[in-house]
């Protein structure tokens, strides 16, 4: 027995009964073509959205904390409420030594300075931090390397300086090797680099120059002072889950009492990336909501017109009866020419989608921020695909049913 998807007279017999009406088959067409690409317009689209937003984050670590001085609000050893307190590196040590859920952290120290080659000069932000920093806010790298940790250990006087001040400062020229003074003191450039995104720790890097931290407060005699202590979580855990350590282990240091917790500041740059996410589920929901109510009209109009293509070939089904077609015949006859409808219309609509959100993803490249991800993956794809199949099907079966049902003596009287 030749199974009805191979045999070429059913395909036949399917086109042909689809083309009686051309109109209607081609409005219930393009409504099942509409619904498959607005889903897949909306599901790749709120994709994309995000992908926009989240670019501006780029090289940025979503979960990163960090913790700076404070002002206590309670009286504590002799000490009024009130009293401003610093971090420093023996905080740091302390910090680092109980708190091992810590992944990546490093020390930030910022002034503003004025950066001289020759006859040029520019003023910015100088940062000193740690090598964990650039792993923390990854840069792009232009020329030359990083602060490492040898810089560090050592305190050696090198800079890497941001891609304006080296095009202000060298004009085009290879600033590597070269020195410059930066407020007063000379330090090495090892590196050019400049920031992935709009999202910045104390300032834009391309505009401003980073040295060692350790090297920035011998070298400026800033002393032990800390300016704001970045760290990430390990896998499974929040900045959030860290503050408790930390706060701990600085009392250990600082005349805090124990229950004042208000004499701390934090940030959690993860909770700001949970709202977002959380905002933009609420959008893949609202786009999924409105793709699958346009979705469902589509279907609702293939039970249409296979309501009515039943109607209309009463005589035709009765005759098939009384020559011995079985009722399992009549359902996948009908079964077919619903499936055939929606697959072709489905399979245009999502290919249209495919390809308006290819055209939106190539218009909103960036070449540093990269792809957006205006796209709809294979398997979103193939989802919508089998949903919409599965839908279309179901919205065939209480009209194949009817004709299974009709009697071929009423059915060849119908007039």
């Amino acid at each position: 027995m030749k199974l009805p998807i191979f045999d070429s007279d059913n395909w036949r017999e399917i086109f042909a009964t689809l083309s009686r009406n051309k109109t209607r088959t081609f409005l219930t067409a393009f409504g099942i073509f509409w619904g498959t690409a607005m889903l897949g317009l909306l599901w790749g689209g709120a994709d994309g959205l995000q992908g926009m937003l989240m670019r501006n984050f780029n090289g940025f670590a979503t979960n990163m904390g960090a913790t700076f001085g404070g002002r206590t609000t309670k009286s504590y050893r002799g000490f009024n409420k009130g009293t401003t307190w610093n971090l420093n590196s023996t905080d740091v040590a302390l910090i680092r030594h109980y708190a091992t859920d810590i992944d990546l952290s490093s020390t930030m120290l910022q002034l503003n300075g004025t950066f001289k080659y020759g006859t040029k000069s520019k003023s910015g932000m100088v940062q000193g931090v740690e090598s964990d920093f650039f792993s923390i806010q990854v840069p792009l790298l232009v020329s030359g390397r990083l602060i490492n940790a040898s810089d560090c250990d050592k305190h050696l006087k090198v800079a890497v300086i941001g891609s304006n001040v080296a095009d202000e400062l060298f004009g085009g020229k290879s600033p590597l090797g070269e020195y410059i003074e930066i407020s007063g003191i000379y330090f090495k450039v090892i590196g050019v680099a400049r920031q992935k995104s709009d999202a910045s720790i104390g300032g834009r890097l391309d505009d401003g120059v980073i040295v060692p931290g350790p090297t920035m407060q011998t070298a400026y005699n800033i002393g032990n002072n800390i300016g704001v202590f970045l760290y990430t979580a390990r896998e499974g855990k929040t900045p959030s889950d860290i503050q408790p350590v930390i706060k701990a282990a600085v009392r250990k240091n600082h005349p805090i009492d124990p229950t004042d917790e208000d004499a701390f500041w934090f940030m959690d740059i993860s909770e700001q990336f949970k709202m977002v996410e959380n905002l933009f589920l609420g959008v893949k929901i609202l786009a999924l909501f409105v793709g699958f109510g346009t979705l469902l009209a589509g279907v609702i109009g293939v039970g249409n017109i296979m309501w009515i293509i039943v109607k209309e070939r009463t005589q035709e089904i009765g005759i098939r009866r009384a020559i011995g077609a079985k009722p399992v015949d009549i359902i996948i006859q009908i079964l077919s020419e619903s499936m055939a409808l929606t697959s072709i219309a489905g399979i245009g609509g999502i290919c249209f989608a495919a390809l308006v959100l290819a055209a939106v993803d190539k218009l909103t490249f960036d070449p540093v921020l990269g792809s957006a991800h205006f796209q709809l993956d294979f398997s979103s794809a193939v989802i919508i695909l089998v949903l919409f199949l599965v839908l279309g099907t179901a919205a065939g079966i209480i009209p194949s049913v009817k004709a299974m049902r009709i009697k071929p003596i009423e059915a060849i009287n119908d007039k």
